[in-house]
């Protein structure tokens, strides 16, 4: 029970903390991608420890549950399902371990069918000053574009 009342604490400040960071589009992403794989196989790649590893090339172990912790590219990235709506949408509190403690950020993947493939609307949110670039570079390097090969 009182894991349940600090994960809705903790949505509640996050809440709190993407309202205000959208106003500041310095530490925001918004990026649209198209794949030529279906939401459902979009969504298993992303929550699915082997798949992650195969994709990414890198080590992954991945709780699908809500408030399921993850460990990403062998440790680097790590965090928390906050939302899952099987084959339409993933929401995670996501952290690269070098950051300060406690610091996270917000992760949003929608996955919209668009003929036989996805539109992937991704936003991520309320990371520290001065990564936008770094990380914007990342997620493409890191996931859409070993994504869409790992598709093909």
């Amino acid at each position: 029970m009182a894991r349940s009342y600090i994960l809705i604490t903790a949505l509640a400040l996050t809440a709190l903390r993407i309202a205000s960071a959208q106003s500041d589009k310095s530490i925001t992403i918004h990026q649209e991608i198209e794949f030529t794989a279906s939401p459902e196989q979009l969504y298993e790649a992303l929550l699915d420890s082997k798949q992650f590893t195969k994709f990414s090339g890198r080590p992954a172990e991945i709780n699908r549950e809500v408030g399921g912790a993850f460990s990403l590219f062998k440790g680097h990235i790590v965090g928390r399902n906050l939302e899952l709506m099987p084959n339409e949408r993933i929401v995670q509190a996501w952290r690269v371990v070098t950051w300060r403690e406690g610091a996270y950020s917000i992760v949003r993947f929608d996955l919209k069918a668009r003929g036989s493939g996805t539109h992937l609307v991704f936003d991520h949110i309320g990371f520290p000053e001065g990564l936008r670039d770094h990380l914007a570079q990342g997620w493409e390097e890191n996931y859409w574009s070993l994504l869409k090969k790992y598709f093909h």
